[in-house]
C-alpha cells in the first residue's frame, strides 16, 4: 500500500531559490515555464517515494496593489501592474484551475515605506557616494509578508492531528517550522524537508526524518 502525502511548498521561499537553481529571476521565465518546473519536481517525489497524492498546497501572498511616489524620481508606481505582481496573478490563476491543489494566500503590507538598498547604505557609511547621488533604484520599497507562516503551520497541525496523511513532504528551510513539525513527528508522520539544496539551520535536522532536494537542471 502506497503512503499517503501532502507536499507543502512555500511559495516565497520557491521562487527565491529557482533564480538560484535555474539562472532566471521567475518574471523572466514566465508563469508557464515555472509551473512546469514546480510540476516536474512534483512529480519526482512521486517517482522516489511511490506515494499516493493526498494534495499539493502552495503557500504565498496576494500582490501588493497600492500606489507610491519614488523618492528619488518623484514618480508614481503602481505596484499592482509591475510585473511580479502580473507574474503571480497568472502563475497563482494556474495553480488554482490544476488537479489536487490547494492556494492558501496571505497577505502583503508596507513595511517601513522606501528604504536605502543595503549595499548603497554601506557605501554612503562608508562616505563613498554621496546622498545627493543616489538614483531610483538604489532604493526599494519595504514590504512584509503576513500571515503565510501561520498557515503552513496551522496545515501541518491539522493533517497530524486529522490524520489525513502520514508522509509530508515541505518545501522550505525555515526553522521557524520545527514547533510545528514536532507535532506532526508525534503524531507520526513521515516528515520529509526540501530545501532545494540550500544549507538549512543544524536545528532543522534533528526533527525531521528525511532531506531531499531535486537534482538540480537548467532545462
Amino acid at each position: 500500500m502506497h503512503t499517503k502525502t501532502a507536499v507543502l511548498i512555500d511559495g516565497g521561499f520557491f521562487l527565491k531559490r529557482y533564480k538560484i537553481l535555474y539562472g532566471k529571476n521567475p518574471t523572466e521565465d514566465g508563469w508557464e515555464k515555472v509551473s512546469k518546473k514546480l510540476y516536474t519536481i512534483l512529480n519526482s517525489y512521486e517517482k522516489k517515494y511511490e506515494f499516493d497524492l493526498y494534495r499539493t498546497f502552495y503557500y504565498d501572498a496576494h500582490p501588493f496593489s497600492e500606489k507610491a511616489h519614488n523618492p528619488i524620481s518623484k514618480q508614481s508606481i503602481d505596484f499592482s501592474k509591475s510585473e511580479v505582481a502580473k507574474f503571480r496573478k497568472q502563475f497563482f490563476d494556474c495553480l488554482r484551475k490544476s488537479r489536487k491543489v490547494a492556494l492558501r494566500l496571505g497577505d502583503v503590507k508596507k513595511g517601513s515605506g522606501w528604504i536605502i538598498k543595503p549595499n548603497k547604505t554601506k557605501e554612503l557609511l562608508e562616505a563613498k557616494v554621496e546622498i545627493d547621488s543616489l538614483t531610483e533604484e538604489d532604493v526599494v520599497y519595504e514590504l512584509r509578508q503576513k500571515g503565510v507562516d501561520l498557515r503552513i503551520s496551522l496545515d501541518i497541525a491539522t493533517l497530524a492531528y486529522k490524520k489525513l496523511v502520514n508522509q509530508i513532504i515541505l518545501v522550505s528551510g525555515d526553522s521557524d517550522f520545527v514547533p510545528a513539525i514536532k507535532v506532526a513527528r508525534r503524531e507520526g508522520i513521515d516528515f520529509i524537508l526540501d530545501p532545494m539544496h540550500q544549507k538549512i539551520d543544524t536545528s532543522l535536522f534533528e526533527h525531521i526524518d528525511g532531506l531531499h532536494s531535486v537534482k538540480k537542471s537548467k532545462k
